[in-house]
This record gives C-alpha cells, sequence and structure tokens, in this order.
C-alpha cells in the first residue's frame, strides 16, 4: 500500500513536461545521460538535473555498465506500478513522444542537439578530461573523427585549431561547431584523405597542447606526425595520442603495440607519461600521454 507522502512525492516529480518524456524514454530501454540528452536537445547537466530527481523520487533506477551509468524505470514496487500505471495514460501517437521514440532510433536527429556520438568517443573524451586538469591557452588537434574530442578541446582550450583529413571531414567539424555555437579553426589536409607532417608544420604554433585523433590515419605515418606534433609544442607542453591496435597479436610479433608506441615516442623526443587501452565499440584503443622533452627531433619530410 502506498502512502500519501509517497504518492505526493511521485506526482511532484512526474509532473513536469521533460521529466515525463525522461521516463518514457526510460521505457523503451537503459539510456545514458548522452542519449536522452540527444534526444531531447537539452545540455547533458540540465538532463541529469531531472534525472537526480526521478531518481531520488524511486521512478528511475542508475545502473552501472562498465564506466558508464544508465537509467531505467523502476522495477521496485509500489514506484514501478506507479509509472506503469501514468505512462499507460499517455498516447503513444503522441506528437512529442513519437518524435522521442524516431530521435532515439536515429541519433542526431534532434535539431540543436549534439552531434550523434558513440561510447568509443565518449571513452576517448573522459580520458583526455580526466588527464587536461588545466586548460591549455592553445591546443592542435589533429584528426576529427570523433566529435566528442574536438567538442572537449574547444570548450577548454583558450584558442582551438583542429586539422581534418578530407574535406567531408572538415565540412561536418564547421557543422557541428555551428550548431553547437562553438569556434575553432578548422583546416583541412593538403594530401588525398589523409594528414601528413608537412599539414602539421605549415600550422606554425607553437601550441600548449597536441591531440591527436589518430584513429583514421594510416600507421606509416605515426613517426613523422609525431616528430612534427613535437615541434609544434612549447617546451614542457602535453601531447595526447589515440590510435587502434590489434586485439588479437600474431605468434611471431615482433614488437608488443605498447612497446612500440612508447618507442615511438621517445624516438619523437616526448617523455611518455602513461599508455593505457581504450575498449568500447568493439574497437580496441592505445591512449597515451607524453610532455614535450630533450632536444627538438631531427626535421624530416612527410
Amino acid at each position: 500500500m502506498r502512502s500519501f507522502d509517497d504518492t505526493l512525492l511521485w506526482l511532484r516529480a512526474a509532473a513536469e513536461a521533460t521529466r515525463l518524456r525522461l521516463l518514457a524514454l526510460c521505457a523503451e530501454r537503459e539510456l545514458s545521460v548522452s542519449d536522452l540528452a540527444e534526444v531531447l536537445g537539452q545540455s547533458e547537466p540540465r538532463v541529469s538535473r531531472h534525472l537526480r530527481i526521478l531518481t531520488e523520487a524511486g521512478l528511475v533506477e542508475r545502473v552501472r555498465q562498465g564506466q558508464w551509468v544508465h537509467y531505467r524505470l523502476a522495477r521496485s514496487m509500489p514506484p514501478a506500478n506507479f509509472v506503469r500505471g501514468l505512462l499507460g495514460q499517455l498516447e503513444r501517437s503522441d506528437p512529442v513522444l513519437a518524435q522521442d521514440r524516431e530521435r532515439l532510433r536515429t541519433p542526431g536527429a534532434a535539431p540543436g542537439a549534439a552531434p550523434a556520438v558513440s561510447r568509443l568517443g565518449r571513452e576517448l573524451r573522459a580520458v583526455l578530461e580526466a588527464e587536461m586538469a588545466a586548460a591549455p591557452a592553445s591546443v592542435l588537434l589533429i584528426g576529427v573523427e570523433h566529435p566528442e574530442l574536438l567538442l572537449s578541446v574547444v570548450e577548454r582550450a583558450g584558442q582551438c585549431t583542429a586539422l581534418a583529413h578530407s574535406r567531408r571531414a572538415a565540412q561536418a567539424a564547421r557543422a557541428t561547431l555551428a550548431r553547437l555555437q562553438r569556434a575553432c579553426r578548422i583546416v583541412q589536409a593538403g594530401g588525398a584523405e589523409a594528414i601528413g607532417a608537412e599539414d602539421v608544420r605549415r600550422l606554425g604554433g607553437p601550441f600548449e597542447a597536441v591531440v591527436i585523433d589518430h584513429l583514421t590515419l594510416p600507421a606509416g605515418a605515426s613517426p613523422m606526425l609525431l616528430a612534427a606534433a613535437r615541434a609544434a609544442l612549447v617546451p614542457g607542453g602535453r601531447l595526447w595520442l589515440f590510435e587502434r591496435y590489434p586485439p588479437a597479436l600474431a605468434e611471431r610479433v615482433i614488437e608488443h603495440p605498447l612497446a612500440g608506441l612508447r618507442r615511438r615516442l621517445t624516438e619523437a623526443h616526448l617523455e611518455c607519461q602513461r599508455i593505457r587501452p581504450i575498449e568500447a565499440d568493439g574497437q580496441h584503443v592505445l591512449g597515451a600521454s607524453a610532455i614535450a622533452g630533450g632536444a627538438l627531433p631531427v626535421s624530416r619530410t612527410g
């Protein structure tokens, strides 16, 4: 038997348009704050505040999945019965609710919302923000495959320059920034579908930080890109690199991916601070952080 106070608490929590929409969405499946914010076209902090109210009232539950927290409708009684009864009063054909379900099926469809996000992109952003404690005055982002990294850099840096590997990638990055009213200088690489060391050198600098989203770049270019990135850094500047690695190593592998990455950083006169494996969306990535130290590497053509 539900008490008068409990019923009043549930009614107050649910009696708001956004929170009612959140309940309807959580009835579809377990969703993260990022998922819900994208569907509603609202900021993650605002959605988080609404979810906190629903959680404290016992109408939704937090479910941890690895490093991420998802939300679902309450399964304990009697709040679960209350939510089911409440949602049963809603018409599924209601235009607002129907549109929310469509956006849930088609990420990025919400007007004014953030671009479609991926779990891997969120993982990369979380790693970067956990280590980029102080906001650098200037950041060079090499590669714009993941909008999460681009937005993280833009939000934290005093000045941002991003190097896109193709015209299409540059256009997508500019559209993302325009939609969210953010500013960053987007430069297209001179080569076809690839970023070379010369592209990095022509941007000048120096930069306080360089972030390399290397997932679309050919592995063979890595040493030259690292050398160019090191040259673009101020003394003591920070570098973050994300690159794919094979999940299964061959029996006669000559060098382990972690050892190979550490070696390449050292050869580029970058002092490796940390390397961590990142796995999400079926992809395997190494995330490395380093500091510019020692003499500049010998200039190489790329």
